[in-house]
């Protein structure tokens, strides 16, 4: 199915003004992807009351800042070089933060639930070059989509997401695509090659265009590299059969 690399992406902007507009669009898909300061609390202000000193005179305690861990430090109490939570906002920006697991997705009737957050949740580097060139295949065989979702591949699936039409056929729409949010339809946001799945509906059941409001597209997903010309051009498809929406899924 001809996606992003045929009809050029970010000849977009010429496809949808306003996302009012459709036309022939080319896509040209390229992945781009403190310290805290301790301040010594402040003295009560106390109002001096002449008085008989009937105490031996005693040094006044000027009380002290509190300690602030320093990264990679055990807070006083842990085991040495145990994380804690609380010192979490000193960790070096470069550390990545250990993801949840998602769950198994939910269904509606024999569809399974499969949603952005999951389709979205790896990197996939995407060469400039076709695979013919040594690098570009270099950087593909370095790629890895999850088990997690090939295990989703020929499966019944329902994908909620914003439509951009691709095809119209007497008033309906045959192919679409189905984007992550709406900032990638109208605001300009180039999206990554997992933040979308192509869509092709089945000959003579095109879909009415239903724009600025979230879809829910119901289908057989297939996951995997998507090539024209040499050139990769999606990692999903979806052999659409039917579209609902808006719904909150």
């Amino acid at each position: 199915m001809k996606a992003w690399q045929g009809i050029g992406f970010w000849g977009l902007a010429g496809m949808l003004v306003g996302c009012g507009q459709h036309g022939p669009v080319q896509a040209d898909v390229k992945v781009i992807r403190g310290e805290i300061i301790a301040r010594a609390p402040a003295a009560p202000f106390i109002e001096e009351v002449s008085q008989p000193n009937t105490q031996p005179e005693v040094a006044a305690e000027i009380p002290k800042a509190p300690e602030v861990a320093k990264p990679g430090a055990a807070l006083p109490g842990t085991v040495d070089g145990a994380v804690n939570v609380a010192s979490d906002s000193t960790n070096p920006s470069n550390q990545e933060v250990p993801k949840v697991p998602l769950g198994e997705p939910g269904k509606i009737g024999d569809f399974w639930v499969i949603g952005f957050d999951r389709l979205a949740s790896f990197k996939y580097e995407v060469p400039d070059d076709p695979i013919s060139d040594p690098k570009a295949k270099a950087i593909l065989d370095k790629n890895e989509i999850p088990e997690t979702i090939s295990k989703y591949n020929k499966q019944k699936v329902a994908i909620k997401g914003y439509m951009l039409p691709l095809r119209v056929q007497d008033g309906k729409i045959t192919e679409l695509l189905v984007l992550r949010d709406q900032s990638m339809c109208c605001y300009g946001a180039v999206p990554k090659i997992n933040e979308w799945v192509s869509v092709r509906m089945p000959e003579g059941k095109g879909v009415k265009p239903i724009l600025d409001v979230p879809i829910t597209i119901f289908g057989t997903l297939k996951v995997g590299e998507v090539l024209e010309n040499g050139y990769l051009v999606g990692i999903y498809e979806l052999d659409g059969e039917r579209l609902e929406g808006p719904i909150d899924l």
